[in-house]
This record gives structure tokens, sequence and C-alpha cells, in this order.
């Protein structure tokens, strides 16, 4: 039997290639006649350059860049010709803030990582947007490539509520540095800059911005992104990276779904149609996993094949109709089968024993039954 394995990173446990790894370990424990085809996956949040670097090769160069609060961050570009692929979360990650004082934090850092890849010689750079832990739409990367007055711009969302109206925000620096680069924005969300469904109200509590504070917030987002083009800041993807996705679009970057990106680089589509089954997963599978996430976006290809497709995940949190409208046949939960304590202590030997429970039930190389 051909199984391919196909998950996202498990966030704050497993990177997608160690989570793949994990789940072929319990897989052939139970059947080691079956043949695995790992295909790690991102949809453009943390582990992008990973992914993207087992997939294609390519040229890993190291740099140093502010951190969210300015701190010396180390942070990685993948070079593959004359393309680029960059992570915003290795410079502005949720991880590297850990919610203190995230309207705050800045962007700072992933415009450094732009210059530095367009430096290396990059003429298209794609930008994986996820996982963030600011919410200044875009503005410090905008003062690190020259935008103006930089001082309140790579002060964080709170150094907006000082942006004065008269001059105004200048992008010409930041345009003309990016003026010979296509910028290509890899966002696994769709969500607007500002309002109900927009960055902030979205996302911002996960970040640790106050529930109180969500208002006034969103409020000198919208004025932020009436200064730069309002229009924009409605688009979709605008909000993702809080806002990240805004300050792209401003520098005239096209979005593109991060998981159809990473599938296409790995060839998934043909993969799928040459497998028995497929096997994808994440950290938590809920219905969020609709928008542009991993395993929406793995199941459907496995559907397009006529392939079944099962999710192990560390929760499970749909219900067996609501997962089979997602386009997968069965969810396993680690917190469930193993329990949480293991699960969080030993996630790599959690995920390969439910990997190998999985494969009782739905491989045919089950040494149980050794005449298929």
């Amino acid at each position: 039997m051909r199984v391919l394995i196909a998950p996202d990173k498990f966030a704050g446990t497993l990177s997608a290639v160690e989570a793949a790894e994990a789940i072929a370990r319990g897989w052939a424990r139970q059947a080691p006649g079956d043949s695995l085809d790992l295909a790690p996956m991102s949809d453009g949040g943390p582990g992008f350059v990973e992914v993207m670097h087992a997939a294609l090769a390519g040229r890993v160069l190291a740099h140093t860049v502010r951190g969210p609060h300015l701190e010396p961050t180390p942070a990685s570009i993948l070079m593959v010709e004359n393309t680029a692929y960059v992570e915003s979360a290795q410079a502005c990650g949720l991880h590297l803030t850990g919610g203190v004082d995230p309207e705050g934090a800045t962007t700072y850092g992933v415009g450094e990582l732009l210059l530095a890849a367009r430096d290396a010689g990059a003429t298209t750079i794609v930008v994986g947007l996820g996982g963030s832990g600011t919410n200044d739409g875009g503005a410090g990367l905008l003062a690190a490539l020259g935008a103006t007055p930089a001082a309140a711009l790579r002060g964080g969302v709170a150094g907006l509520e000082d942006l004065p109206q008269e001059p105004g925000i200048d992008l010409h620096a930041a345009r003309e540095a990016m003026s010979a680069v296509t910028l290509i924005a890899a966002s696994d969300v769709d969500s607007p800059l500002c309002g109900l469904f927009g960055a902030t109200k979205t996302f911002g509590p996960q970040k640790g911005i106050l529930e109180e504070r969500l208002p006034a917030v969103d409020a000198v987002l919208e004025r932020f992104a009436v200064q730069i083009d309002r229009r924009l800041a409605l688009e979709a993807g605008a909000g993702a990276a809080g806002g990240l996705g805004f300050a792209l679009l401003a520098l005239g970057a096209t979005r593109a779904p991060g998981i159809d990106l990473v599938v296409e680089a790995v060839g998934l589509a043909e993969r799928a149609r040459l497998a028995d089954l497929v096997v994808t997963g994440e950290g938590a599978f809920d219905f969020s996993s609709r928008s542009g996430k991993v395993p929406y976006g793995v199941a459907a290809l496995a559907e397009a094949a006529l392939r079944p497709c099962v999710a192990v995940a560390g929760q499970v949190l749909v219900g067996a109709r609501e997962m089979r409208a997602l386009g997968v046949e069965s969810g396993y939960s680690l917190v469930e089968l193993v329990g949480r304590e293991r699960a969080f202590a030993d996630p790599a030997g959690s995920l390969a024993d439910v990997a190998e429970r999985v494969a009782r039930t739905w491989s045919r190389g089950d040494p149980r039954n050794s005449e298929e």
C-alpha cells in the first residue's frame, strides 16, 4: 500500500518535517511493507522555509535581523535560483513575543529580510505570512525599507497612535527599494486589515491584545490605512500576519495562498494520485482549517485524486459530519488517545504511537493480512 504523509507543523511542538517523520515511524511499525511518501507541508506560517527547502533544495542564507522588540534575531533566506523564500514568523513570530507587549511589537525585521534577499540577488521574493506576534499593519516592514516617519512606523501599533496626519506617510523610498523585485505574499488567511473580521478583531487576542483594547487598536490601523490606501485594506489577505499583507500589497505584491505554493513546489497533486491513502495533520484540526490551512488543502487534493484522507492532530475539534465536509474521512486526536500530558511531554513519540494505531485501521499492508 502507498501512503502519502503530508502534515503541517504541530505548533509549538513539532515542525512539519518532524511530524511527517514521526507519522512514518509509527506507521512503519505496524505496516512495514507499506510504501511511505513524506511530503511535509506549510501554509506560509512557521516552517515555510524549511518545507520549501526540503522540496526545492536551493541555498539557505543565515541572516540576523531585529526581532519584534528590536532585539537581534536569527533568520534565514532560501535562495532557489533568483527566487527567495522568507518566513515572516522568523522575524516577528508569536514564539518570539510570547504575547508580551503585542502593541509595541514591530515587523521591522521582516523588512530587513526583504532587503537581504534583494541584496543576495533575488528578483522574486515570496514572503510566507502566518504565526506573527505583531499587529502593526506591516508599518515596521515599511520603515525598514525606508518609509517615513521611521520612528512612528517602527514602534508597533502603539507607535502608530502618534502618527502625524501631516505630512503623512511617505512610501517613495520603500517602493523604490523593492522596485526591481516581484513580491508575492503567501498567506493562509483572507481577512481584511480592519473591521469585524480584520486582523485585530480576529487574531489580536491570541497575540495578547486585551479585549478592551481591540476597538482602539483597530481604529489606529484604520487611520494608518487611510494614509496609505484605504482600498487595499479591504483586500483579501490584507489582515494576514497582523497586517503584513497590507504593507506588501502597498508595495505592489500579489497574494497567493501559501498552501497552493507549497502544493505546487512539492508536486502534491501527482503524489496524491500515486497514493492509496493520504494522511495529513496539524496541531489543532478545527473549522479554521477550511481557511487556507494545510489539512483542508491536502484533503481537497486527495478528493480530486479519488483517494481517502485521514487526519492526525494534537486535538480534533470538529465532529464526524463536519470533518467529512472538510474532505477528511476520520480524525485522530493525540490528546484523546494518549492523554494531554504525554502528548505535550513527548509529541513525536505520541504522534508515532497514534500513527501506528491509524495504520491498524487503514493499512492493507497490516502484517495480519499478508495475503494482500
